[in-house]
Order: C-alpha cells, then structure tokens, then sequence
C-alpha cells in the first residue's frame, strides 16, 4: 500500500510518520510531500530515508490514502485533485470540515457515516475531537442539552514557531520571532484564531459547530473559550454538561471507563486526575474531576485532557485510514 503525507515535514506531519510507524500501519511505500522548498529533502520512517516530493508527483504515483497536514489553503487547492486521481484524501486543516458534502470524522464517535465514495474526510479541530470522544457515550445515555467549555491549550497546536517563542522567552531570549502578539511564558492568552463578528474566536466557533456535526445533533447548545497557555504535551479542558436526563455519577465513571479512546483517572483521595505531562505522547483521551454541578440539575462538571499533535490530530487521522482499511473502503 501507498501512503502519501502531505506536510510531511512540519510538526503535525512528522507526527503523522511516527503515528503510522508505531501503529504499524501497512504502509509498503511512503510518499512524503511538502511545498517546493522542502522537495528533496529526506524525512525518515522505520529507519529508512525518504525524499520529499512534490504534489504532482505525489498524484501520479497514486497512493491508496493521503493525509494531509499542510494547511486550509493548500488543502482546498490540492484535496480535490487527489481525490479525482481517485485517492482517498484525510485532511487535517479547516478547510472541508463544515462542507455538508464532507464527513467530519472521529472514529470512536461516527466512523460509520463513511463510505467508499468518501475522497476527501475531514480531520476535526484538536480540542473538539478530545472532547467529543467522552461526550458521545453520555449523550447517548442521558441526551446532551448545553455545553460550556474552557480549554487550557498547548503551544504545539500553534507549530513550531510557537514552540521556539516559549523555549526562547524561558531561556532569556527577548529577539526571537514571535508566533503570538504577547509573550506565552507565564502568560494565558485568551485568543486562538482570528476573532469573528460576534466576538468569538475560529477557534471557539469550531468547537460549537464541528461538535454538533460529528455528534448528528444540531440541538446541542455549545459555547466555548479557549485560551492558550504556555504548556507543552496536550490541551486541557474544563467541560460544563447540562443534560435533559438525570445521571448516576458511578454510572457516569462506568460508562466512560467503557468508551473506546476515553481512560477515566478521577481518584481525588489519591491525587490522579488528567494532566498535560502524563497525557503527552498518547493515543487516549483522558477524562477526570467528573462531579455533579452544584448549581442545577442534571448538570456534570469534568477535566479532559489529550495530546492534541496526537489524538487531536495526527492519531486520529490514522485512525481514520485504520477504519477504511479494515472496513474495505480504500
């Protein structure tokens, strides 16, 4: 099988490569390509070097499957014409996600809208794939009425400039370039994205809307802030549930103990609950502090927390191809 990574070169899609390596995804030739400047470069796999090349030769060599990291314009130009060449094309960006004519896939959630026909699938935002995976064993249980969502996110999502801006102020380097308009070390900054119209962020706005599309309901209210804080290895999120049923917390722990890609760690007489340092580096979501609200019925509190480069990204994009695989759908 052919495998072609499309930003093969940049944070996300080097990811991807070591996702597909230790997934042991059957991968017989990698075609890793990048923008004209990083052709012929190497990049490796499995202990072995691959030159980078480029889009048009990438198409001709007619992979079964590429994923792409390499941004929402580069997608809306390139995706469709891998997908007529008749290549299944898994797409990171932002670009397909609201098409109506495109899937938006999280594979423990909705894997099963897909079909063969499907030649260009959307990979969702990072901080809504982590919390759609625990949201959907609970709505099917007790039906999702309102979520609020507070997100504490890494540097990571932003790329490598990002990375270098953090690294560098801790290190005393005041002339670096700049990812962010303000330092991020011992910092928060509460924009991620562009702001819109209605004082929202891209970001948050994805959240609201990419939820209710992988989910399949358009009545669940979402409403989000999402903040940027100088922290490496995953997101965090402190998620606000109302739902129209009432709920049993143990039941609660027990049908997320059960939800494929979700790990509960909620022992608060130990101290364990989900942290960016322990999260960093794996495939799971994880879920904990889980307590009722207080303030009103039928509410839930929990802390969710996930590798976005991983599960927010790359993981989930293999993810996706492991489903169409094993389901004959390439």
């Amino acid at each position: 099988m052919k495998v072609a990574v499309v930003g093969a070169t940049g944070l996300v899609g080097s990811k991807m490569l070591q996702v597909l390596a230790e997934r042991n995804f059957p991968v017989d030739e990698l075609i890793p390509v990048a923008s004209e400047r990083s052709i012929g470069k190497e990049v490796e796999f499995k202990g072995k070097k691959y030159k980078v090349v480029s889009y048009a030769d990438a198409i001709a060599a007619k992979p079964a499957v590429a994923i792409f990291s390499a941004g929402g314009s580069t997608s809306l130009e390139l995706a469709p014409q891998f997908a007529e060449a008749g290549i299944t094309v898994i797409d990171n960006s932002s670009a397909w996600r609201m098409d109506p004519t495109k899937k938006l896939v999280v594979p423990e959630v909705n894997a099963n809208v897909l079909t063969a026909a499907d030649k260009i699938i959307a990979n969702p935002n990072c901080s809504t794939i982590q919390m759609v995976v625990v949201l959907k064993p609970l709505h099917e249980k007790y039906k999702i009425k309102r979520v609020v969502v507070s997100t504490y996110q890494s540097v990571t999502g932003t790329g490598v400039k990002a990375v270098d801006q953090l690294m560098n102020e801790r290190n005393g380097i005041t002339d670096g370039a700049m990812a962010y308009k303000y330092p991020i070390d011992l910092n928060a900054i509460p924009q991620i994205d562009v702001f819109l119209d209605n004082g929202y962020t891209k970001e948050e706005m994805k959240m609201t809307n990419e939820t209710k599309k992988i989910i399949g309901d358009d009545s669940i209210k979402v409403t989000a802030t999402t903040v940027r804080i100088p922290v490496m290895g995953g997101h965090s999120e402190s998620v606000n549930i109302e739902f129209e049923n009432d709920f049993d917390l143990a039941e609660v722990r027990n049908l997320l103990s059960n939800a494929p890609g979700v790990v509960v760690q909620d022992d608060i007489a130990n101290f364990v609950y989900p942290m960016p340092l322990t999260a960093h580096e794996k495939d799971e979501t994880f879920v904990g502090r889980i307590r009722r609200d207080e303030t009103q019925p039928n509410t839930l509190n929990c802390w969710i927390v996930s590798d976005n480069l991983r599960k927010g990204a790359a993981t989930n994009a293999v993810q996706i191809a492991e489903y169409l695989l094993a389901n004959s759908l390439l």
